[in-house]
């Protein structure tokens, strides 16, 4: 699995923010927690249904927009 296709955008959910295989669990959530010191083991301990591979999913997103590489994601 690509990891860019554990990041889904529905207007459905959370308004069409980026989020996590279809959860209610927003990229930037995610980002931001990371970015506040928390630890990849905090995060999954709160959020008992994400993997490690969902965070990686998360930075790969942000470094794609980060270097304004333009992102293809299929909606669901």
């Amino acid at each position: 699995m690509n990891k860019l296709e554990r990041i889904t955008i529905d207007p459905t959910v959370m308004t069409g923010r980026a989020c996590i295989r279809g959860m209610r669990v927003t990229v930037g959530n995610i980002l931001n927690m990371l970015a506040s010191g928390r630890t990849r083991d905090d995060i999954l301990v709160a959020y008992p249904y994400l993997e490690n591979a969902d965070l990686d999913a998360c930075l790969q997103y942000a470094a794609l927009l980060a270097n304004d590489e333009e992102l293809e994601l299929k909606p669901k």
